[in-house]
């Protein structure tokens, strides 16, 4: 059955269904079609214990009655099903609220194949190679005397676009992800991840090396009052600065929505923060297009710490007379767009001048279980974790237990003082950064951890 389905996934299922939602009386209709594999291979304890597989294609069908909407997906593709979700589809919009701000589904436009979104070589990675990327990393464990954790996925995915105003686009991506966790018979822990289209290009020994040196320094951590600290942050910690910026703000809907922070020409960072968004970079993860079919667009979101701009899908675009961005996400979407390819400029700091800087204060593995308290303020709240160290005099003396935080990502910006030259491209909740290490001057920790 996976194999007849994927061998009808394309442009040509999409313009059958266009001509089913039309002849149940839809004005326009938008068709999307995701069809890939996950492969993942995950280990505990520095053994590897589990190998999994999943192959899938969806269909999602967007309806427009007049100004009514519909949406119904599966990921049965014969044809009596297609008739079924043509027509619960239509009847779904008949069904809905108007919407007065609703213009219309996207019209065609150039879209320029995005160079670097897919390798062959992630496509063919077998069992056998992430086995042998997770033994790396477990090697690098074993020599540091921990134990390994993590997992090494590999992923290939077509999207097809195409609508009843004559989008028409097809492309296909791939990503590979690698997340290692090391742990030390007294909780220490050390964490390292990659990212990249080439699962090739992933250096797996230097992960688990990374991760392994973290959580061997970590042992013996130390209490440590909580307090305002300076700061510097690994890459793993500035990906959710990020994100949340990107989820709480850089949306055209939290714009106008009057829940974002963004103002154009508002200051809120330092003169060395540089925030855009780029689908087409061949640094980060390309896609050449959304999922309503239109070219991403590079986005300046913040230049030299003032707010350039903000995202648009079709809809939100509509709203005020304009073209989206190419940020749309699958409908239903109550959300709006997102930025999913974001960088952050670097700057010329290396790791030991970035913690060199400070006389006194914390260097920051990663977050984890962090949430926004305030989405205007951008004020998180969450935990360290995965190494935690004092630095003093621009030395790290010692480790420190893990520390909550509730912080301004705004003020954090706000206080940026040096970036890192290296960046890394890293995996978040929106999609993916490439991202500097950062020092910031003052990170506001609420409550202290036991273990």
């Amino acid at each position: 059955m996976v194999i007849e389905q994927e061998e009808r996934v394309g442009l040509g299922l999409a313009e059958r269904l266009l001509g089913l939602a039309e002849s149940e009386g839809a004005t326009q209709a938008e068709v999307l079609v995701q069809s890939g594999y996950s492969r993942l291979t995950r280990f505990a304890n520095s053994q590897i214990h589990q190998n999994v597989a999943e192959t899938n294609s969806t269909v999602n069908l967007r309806v427009v009655i007049g100004k009514r909407i519909g949406v119904a997906s599966s990921n049965r593709l014969d044809d009596e099903s297609l008739r079924r979700l043509a027509e619960s589809a239509t009847r779904i919009a008949r069904l809905q609220p108007e919407l007065p701000d609703f213009k219309s589904l996207p019209e065609p436009g150039q879209i320029r194949p995005a160079k670097g979104s897919y390798s062959q070589a992630t496509v063919d990675a077998t069992p056998e190679d992430r086995a042998a990327a997770a033994r790396e990393a477990i090697a690098a464990a074993d020599a540091a005397g921990v134990k390994a954790y993590g997992s090494y996925r590999t992923e290939s995915e077509r999207v097809t676009l195409a609508n009843s105003l004559g989008i028409r686009a097809d492309e296909e991506r791939t990503l590979a992800h690698q997340i290692t966790v090391a742990m030390g018979a007294d909780g220490e822990a050390g964490y390292a991840e990659g990212a990249a289209v080439d699962h090739t290009t992933i250096d797996a020994r230097a992960i688990g090396e990374e991760a392994a040196q973290k959580a061997r320094a970590s042992r013996g951590a130390t209490q440590l009052e909580p307090g305002d600290y300076p700061v510097v942050l690994e890459e793993y910690a500035v990906v959710d600065l990020l994100d949340m910026l990107g989820f709480l703000g850089f949306s055209a809907l939290a714009v106008q929505e009057g829940r974002s922070f963004y103002e154009e020409g508002r200051r809120i960072g330092s003169d060395l923060v540089s925030i855009w968004d780029d689908g087409l970079d061949p640094a980060g993860t390309p896609a050449g297009f959304d999922y309503e079919g239109v070219e991403k667009q590079r986005v300046d979101l913040v230049e030299r710490g003032v707010c350039r701009g903000v995202v648009y899908d079709a809809y939100t675009a509509g709203r005020e007379g304009r073209r989206s961005t190419g940020h749309g996400l699958p409908a239903p979407n109550v959300w709006g767009p997102f930025p999913l390819n974001q960088f952050m400029a670097p700057g010329t700091a290396s790791r030991d001048e970035l913690i060199g800087g400070l006389k006194r204060g914390l260097l920051v593995t990663r977050f984890h279980y962090t949430n926004p308290v305030h989405p205007k303020l951008v004020m998180v709240t969450g935990m360290t974790r995965d190494g935690l160290f004092l630095v003093e005099d621009g030395k790290i003396v010692r480790p420190v237990r893990n520390l909550r935080f509730t912080q301004s990502y705004l003020d954090a910006l706000a206080g940026v003082e040096a970036v890192g030259r290296e960046r890394k491209l890293l995996r978040g909740f929106l999609g993916t950064a490439v991202v500097p290490a950062v020092r910031i001057s003052s990170f506001t920790f609420t409550g202290a951890t036991e273990h």
